[in-house]
């Protein structure tokens, strides 16, 4: 079965824009994801042209751009959903992003999404979480787009976990970040994120100068995303 889920992935997802993995989730998922076990990850990469035109914070280009990544993933999603339905797996996409009108009380207390795309990516082997709390693959750097998709079919990961940072010594993006949202700590599986990087810090200076550059209510700076030297010469 997974050589047929994995061929359906690659006949959808161009090699040159896209990475997938498979995730062992058991015993990781919150109670509301009960019976899905396992999960694709797929990142979605970003223009590295527009990412690296970035130099203070967001530009309009980079809004649409990243606005039209998340649209393209959420709507593979539902496409490989539909062919991983005609071979009998049930899945349950869950989209890049969440509008903040869906979002409830909890997710404002502690800027934690229910499900973490992060977390899947990292089981899946595709990469890491770097100093600003950024995902990292070794290809595309943190120029890419997270989506899942939960799956109740068992799949073995394509590669090992990742359960600790490859950032090293490299600070670039905690020292270019304006807002002072992280400290330099390297992640690791066993280190809360709040350890690391204060992520009410980064959401109110992304507001702020999102609000300010592009008149729009949504938290995107992409400093730290465009100055990780991480898939630049990809």
């Amino acid at each position: 079965m997974q050589s047929e889920i994995t061929g359906i992935l690659e006949s959808l997802l161009p090699q040159e824009s896209y990475e997938f993995g498979f995730a062992d989730l058991t015993g990781l998922l919150r109670p509301e994801f009960d019976g899905w076990n396992y999960a694709i990850s797929i990142a979605g990469r970003l223009n590295k042209n527009i990412v690296d035109s970035i130099a203070d914070g967001p530009t309009r280009e980079y809004f649409e751009h990243y606005h039209a990544v998340n649209r393209t993933l959420a709507g593979l999603l539902r496409q490989i959903a539909g062919e991983l339905e005609k071979i009998g797996v049930r899945s349950s996409p869950v989209p890049p992003t969440v509008e903040d009108k869906y979002l409830d009380d909890e997710y404002f207390r502690t800027l934690r999404y229910p499900f973490s795309h992060k977390m899947a990516a990292t089981r899946a082997g595709l990469g890491w979480i770097g100093k600003t709390d950024l995902f990292l693959s070794k290809r595309f750097g943190p120029r890419l787009r997270l989506s899942s998709l939960l799956i109740d079919t068992q799949v073995a990961p394509l590669s090992p976990p990742v359960d600790e940072s490859l950032c090293g010594q490299c600070n670039l993006c905690a020292d270019k970040c304006p807002a002072h949202a992280a400290d330099g700590t390297l992640w690791n599986i066993r280190r809360e994120r709040n350890e690391f990087y204060d992520p009410f810090k980064c959401r109110a200076f992304c507001r702020k100068i999102s609000a300010e550059r592009l008149g729009e209510e949504i938290s995107l700076c992409g400093i730290c995303v465009s100055v990780c030297p991480y898939g630049k010469g990809e």
